[in-house]
């Protein structure tokens, strides 16, 4: 069936290609998942304050290894984008940025992050959204980039106004965690052209 429309993205646009380590600063970079970093992972996971905002758990490096392998599937098959927050001087993860339920007919992904207990605070994961945005929007075609986090996820809400991710609504009861429904922020942000 033919296509109205000429896709913002065209197929194989990111596969064809490595996916890119982007500098962040001086002191960090985003990097493709390694299976190294599986420890990492768990580690992090571990965390109550990422139990309470995230859907699932690693409960093992074994688990954790897996989903790096999805992670890196993404980049494959055009689906996802998923990077590790690293300190540059040592490789340390910090965090994690990724673009997810990518679209490629119309340019579309939603961006989600987490930060390591001990990077909090410091202006990290703000960086890495920034960067992956910029690289997005500017440097890959995209048009729109979503970003949700629950309405109770004070320090969420502040990395979307500080990289530029304006709120565009609520949507109500929204997502299911593990103390209850959650109505959502969401925020994004578009191609300027």
């Amino acid at each position: 069936m033919p296509s109205l429309v000429t896709p913002v993205m065209p197929p194989g646009g990111l596969s064809m290609s490595a996916q890119p380590t982007l500098p962040i600063d001086g002191n960090s970079l985003l990097r493709p998942w390694l299976l190294s970093d599986a420890a990492a992972v768990t580690r992090v996971f571990q965390d109550p304050s990422i139990q309470h905002w995230h859907l699932r758990r690693a409960d093992s490096e074994d688990e954790a290894r897996e989903w790096i392998k999805q992670w890196r599937g993404g980049w494959e098959n055009e689906t996802a984008c998923h990077w590790a927050v690293v300190d540059a001087s040592n490789d340390k993860v910090l965090g994690r940025v990724s673009l997810q339920s990518i679209v490629t007919v119309g340019g579309q992904a939603a961006i989600s992050y987490w930060t390591a207990p001990e990077a909090r605070g410091k202006g990290v994961c703000s960086r890495a959204v920034a960067r992956v945005s910029s690289w997005a929007l500017e440097e890959v075609g995209f048009n729109r980039l979503e970003l949700g986090h629950s309405t109770a996820n004070v320090a969420s809400c502040r990395i979307a106004e500080k990289t530029g991710f304006a709120l565009e609504g609520v949507r109500r009861r929204a997502l299911l965690h593990a103390d209850g429904w959650h109505d959502m922020h969401l925020h994004a942000r578009v191609h300027e052209s």
